[in-house]
């Protein structure tokens, strides 16, 4: 007898199959009971007759509470009212546990609350469509870069120097000597695209930065592509190229989802190159017609990032930034060396940024000379000097944040949902 999963359930209508999973809910009608399980890939409605099952384990069925673990055996027939479009007509029933009360019921709950029960908050509709999405939207950055001949190579978490200062850089110990936890594998990342050509590291990196916001999270998951010979204008056609195929291949895999969580995907089918390219200045115009104080010089927060991303349909990529506030490492442009040949790509819909990158210095005297107006330690950066001094090229790359990117295409209100157990300011457990 074939043990089924829900969403295989179109390859045995008709047969006789075992189920595993977890009762939902349960609704009794006399002589009937419709248990609604789950098994992660589904829902699934199951009906438990007395007369097919008997006495005893018909009050079984009746002793059933939600999320208790069951194993159940019957006929699958195909039914256009169930949930899912089929039913299990139930012939024995096995109860694996029988749950206490569960926590979470179907009524509002604060945040704060929901947050205490991640752990079980996550078996919700709602929870369960995001990260499917999630899951998504990183097979798709994977595809993406393997079908493009990038190679995998992951970079450490853990560092020896702090690459940008230490004010939002995780310290640890590591044995006798001080250790970081990572911003970023972009360093190096440039070490292995000397080797290989193209790359991508993807991994967890870390901010301590103390910043209570909807769009910031202390532990996140980054992809980082470098490439070898490349510079900003190759940059921004990847970043706009990868984008397009995350979305597309949401809509195509993940429209269930996307329907459950109530997201407008006439929005997301609007994200199709080419994608609107402003440079800096001509951003800061913008935000001095909306009335935003934003001056020449002045970085962009979430105000302005949400402004901007508000005056088109799809991304826009800002680029050549002022070099004074961006990175030691940005190469500056040759013919504005105020300016570095930097990217920011902001997403729709107020999502700010969501990809930030571009092109890195390239001759030893130069990143010699950032390392000590920024007062960076040269003895630290011997070996990122090193890849200036042997084989040199012009070479470029960018970070997307999963859970930013996951937040956009989900078009949630807060970046918390995107991760099974987010690490915020303050907030640890569970």
């Amino acid at each position: 007898m074939p043990v089924m999963t829900i969403d295989a359930a179109a390859q045995h209508v008709g047969q006789e199959v075992t189920l595993r999973g977890w009762l939902r809910s349960r609704r009794d009608s006399g002589k009937l009971h419709f248990l609604t399980l789950r098994d992660g890939t589904g829902d699934m409605q199951a009906v438990v007759s007395k007369k097919a099952v008997g006495d005893d384990q018909f009050a079984l069925s009746a002793s059933l509470t939600q999320e208790s673990s069951l194993i159940v055996t019957g006929q699958l027939r195909q039914d256009h009212r169930a949930p899912g479009g089929y039913e299990l007509d139930v012939r024995s029933l096995e109860a694996l546990q029988i749950a206490g009360p569960f926590p979470i019921q179907p009524k509002e709950h604060g945040v704060g609350f929901l947050m205490e029960h991640r752990h079980l908050w996550l078996r919700s509709h709602r929870q369960h469509a995001i990260l499917r999405i999630r899951h998504e939207i990183i097979r798709a950055c994977r595809n993406f870069f393997d079908e493009r001949g990038f190679v995998l190579v992951d970079a450490p978490i853990f560092t020896p120097n702090a690459c940008e200062g230490t004010t939002t850089l995780f310290q640890t110990q590591y044995f006798d000597e001080t250790a970081y936890l990572t911003q970023s594998g972009q360093l190096y990342s440039e070490a292995t695209a000397a080797a290989f050509g193209k790359v991508y590291c993807f991994g967890p990196t870390f901010r301590a930065e103390k910043s209570k916001t909807r769009r910031h999270l202390m532990e996140f998951w980054m992809v980082e592509p470098e490439v070898a010979f490349a510079q900003l204008a190759d940059m921004m056609d990847l970043a706009e190229e990868f984008l397009a195929a995350i979305v597309q291949q949401v809509l195509e895999t993940r429209r269930t989802e996307l329907t459950t969580l109530e997201r407008d995907i006439s929005k997301l089918e609007r994200v199709v190159p080419p994608f609107p390219r402003l440079t800096y200045e001509e951003a800061v115009g913008i935000l001095r017609k909306k009335n935003n104080p934003t001056q020449m010089g002045d970085d962009f927060g979430g105000d302005e990032e949400t402004i901007l991303s508000q005056e088109f349909d799809r991304p826009v990529i800002i680029h050549r930034y002022p070099a004074a506030l961006k990175a030691f490492y940005m190469q500056p442009d040759d013919h504005r060396p105020d300016l570095a040949l930097c990217m920011d790509v902001l997403a729709p819909e107020g999502y700010g940024e969501i990809i930030g990158g571009g092109q890195r210095i390239h001759t030893l005297e130069l990143l010699r000379t950032r390392l000590q107006e920024h007062r960076l330690p040269e003895e630290a950066f011997k070996w990122y000097l090193d890849l200036r001094e042997f084989g040199s090229v012009p070479h470029a790359g960018f970070g997307m944040g999963i859970e930013r990117a996951v937040a956009w295409i989900c078009g949630l209100e807060h970046v918390r949902e995107t991760i099974p157990f987010p690490r915020m300011l303050y907030k640890l457990y569970p």
